[in-house]
């Protein structure tokens, strides 16, 4: 059995507490949106995960999408679940109100998504593909295409879909072969094969709008010749109903480890009608709208499963007896003691805890810059925003989905036996959390992203959002020995970051060999630094918490062992980086 219950006194910690929602919201011009408002709807989005979505997860899991003639039927339960979601508003959330949205801020909107990934994120990838579509479109759409498009996709009345890879290409998208052929009324024909569609074809939706990336005739070789087009699945008529079927047909679904109740889709374009989103040329620069955001959801896809996976493990944990104490007996009145009482046991479930604590944490702090960037009236205060967003994207990305992965498969650890059957569904948290290590850009291509694209840009001004306010907090608070840890692993990323810059500048292939321990010392330094000033608010408030001393004596407790037993890894990360390539790149191909 799957547990699940939405982590509320945590998320309202980290919104109000830690982030101070009072003064964000009133920064970013949207003071009404009060901390009532913001509990009751968290309170309410609880529910729907755990009384709606969790039920269908693991029968989802275990029925699967099913492909037939062209057509995909999702599991049982799942078009009732879609439409209370699609009634209830919960994908207009954090949506422009200009076309339906209720205009949320987006750090609401990130803890609700966590909760939909934690309860279901098979059901949860068809409105998240959605909202990262109407971001594109938004951003690069003309006026024509976001009014007839946007309101019944941020309604949930229509689904949007992001269409890069190909049989023969992923990463590296100049190799694209998809083509548009424009026609004299304005509009495209668009062929060829795409492959790994999320929510390609199902039957949740009137409608699927499909953003396509492919080359016009005169298009450039490789990835500058590269452009987006807005393909429906069926053509709306006059009156903004589907019409007539469009040149799009589903060839196969996949076969996936996991994600079963999410359809991933073999889509065939046939001289498709589409639409030019943004400039001829350009579209990876439209699409990166959309991947961008969808990176940050997926790393919270991460941090959902492995909030359940925590749940899940501890529930078991205080149930199932086995032996006793190392100490003696903890509960003689029972024939064996809960395996809680057991140091190894205890080791998981902390490290599980406090990974999963400090991530929402750090995407509550992205996403206030996600508001900042597009609200904030200041126009400094919104570059440094956008500054902080592009730096931080590949590690939230790779840190939280990495540790996703990880720390589902450490919860599974902790039943033994019983984890790796079906019954109690942690097998099915595993399998779910892989491929979120994968998609939306391999981990290796968020690594190589952050220390050979956004560590230089500029000369270096992405890595200030982040560097000064670390920097500031642990100056501000140099008296505090609860703050050394986190200022030696900050000093010893400050070096990492001088040395890779160096090293680079006379050999690629040394940035590439530290990429990936970067990205990790990176992470686990945000996470230390978020560590940091949420122990220091718990102390601040324990004196007068009276029926909140618990949670933040935890909080307390928790931090100190992310800082006495997961912070130091950084050490060990900032050797393996001063190692360099040479072991690394030193036997021939054929040595493999």
């Amino acid at each position: 059995m799957q547990v699940y219950k939405a982590p509320l006194r945590d998320m309202r910690f980290v919104l109000h507490e830690l982030h101070n929602s009072a003064a964000h919201v009133a920064e970013i011009g949207q003071p009404d949106v009060a901390e009532e408002l913001i509990d009751s709807i968290l309170e309410e989005a609880g529910k729907f995960a755990t009384d709606i979505l969790l039920p269908l997860n693991a029968s989802g899991d275990e029925e699967g999408c099913r492909y037939e003639n062209g057509v995909v039927r999702t599991p049982k339960g799942f078009i009732e679940a879609y439409k209370k979601f699609c009634e209830g508003g919960w994908g207009a959330l954090a949506s422009d109100p200009a076309y339906g949205g209720q205009g949320l801020p987006e750090i609401v909107g990130k803890m609700v998504e966590e909760m939909q990934c934690s309860a279901n994120l098979s059901f949860g990838l068809y409105p998240g593909l959605t909202h990262g579509a109407t971001l594109a479109l938004q951003g690069h759409g003309t006026d024509e295409l976001k009014q007839a498009y946007l309101p019944k996709m941020i309604d949930g009345t229509w689904s949007g879909t992001m269409c890069l890879t190909e049989p023969q290409c992923g990463t590296d998208l100049g190799l694209m072969r998809t083509k548009a052929v424009p026609q004299e009324d304005g509009s495209y024909r668009i062929s060829g094969a795409k492959i790994f569609i999320s929510a390609g074809e199902h039957d949740l939706t009137e409608n699927i709008v499909h953003l396509v990336l492919a080359r016009l005739p005169d298009a450039p070789k490789g990835i500058k010749g590269v452009s987006m087009f807005l393909v429906p699945k069926f053509l709306p008529t006059e009156d903004g109903r589907p019409g007539a079927r469009n040149g799009v047909t589903c060839t196969a679904i996949e076969h996936k480890m996991g994600l079963k109740a999410s359809a991933t889709t073999q889509l065939y374009f046939d001289e498709a009608v589409g639409w030019l989103v943004g400039e001829p040329n350009k579209g990876m620069r439209a699409m990166f709208t959309m991947m961008n955001a969808e990176r940050l959801s997926v790393g919270i896809q991460g941090l959902g499963v492995a909030e359940t996976a925590y749940q899940s493990a501890a529930f078991y944990a205080k149930d199932r007896i086995q032996g006793r104490a190392l100490a003696g007996a903890r509960y003689p009145d029972r024939a064996a003691d809960p395996i809680i009482v057991h140091p190894d046991v205890r080791r998981s479930l902390m490290t599980i805890r406090a990974y999963v604590e400090g991530c929402r944490a750090l995407s509550g702090w992205v996403a206030t810059a996600l508001d900042l960037e597009t609200k904030a009236a200041d126009p400094v205060r919104r570059q440094e925003a956008e500054d902080f967003v592009a730096i931080m994207t590949p590690v939230v990305k790779a840190l939280f989905t990495d540790l996703g992965f990880e720390l589902s498969s450490m919860a599974l650890q902790v039943y033994g036996g019983h984890g790796y059957i079906r019954d109690h569904g942690m097998e099915q948290l595993v399998r779910d959390a892989r491929i979120c290590m994968i998609y939306e850009g391999a981990n290796g291509i968020q690594a190589l992203d952050l220390v050979g694209r956004k560590m230089p840009a500029h000369m270096g001004r992405f890595l200030r959002g982040f560097f000064h306010p670390v920097q500031a907090f642990i100056e501000e608070n140099a008296a505090d020995p609860k703050v050394l840890p986190l200022a030696k692993s900050f000093a010893a990323l400050q070096q990492a970051t001088a040395h890779i810059a160096t090293v680079s500048l006379k050999d690629p292939e040394e940035a590439g060999a530290a990429a990936t321990d970067y990205l990790r010392m990176f992470g686990l330094v945000a996470l230390g630094y978020m560590w940091a000033r949420a122990a220091k608010v718990a102390a601040e408030k324990l004196p007068a918490a009276n029926g909140d001393a618990g949670f933040y004596q935890a909080k307390l407790t928790t931090a100190q062992f992310f800082a006495d037993r997961l912070l130091p890894q950084t050490s060990a990360l900032w050797s393996s980086i001063k190692a360099g390539k040479a072991s690394m790149m030193a036997l021939e191909d054929a040595a493999f």
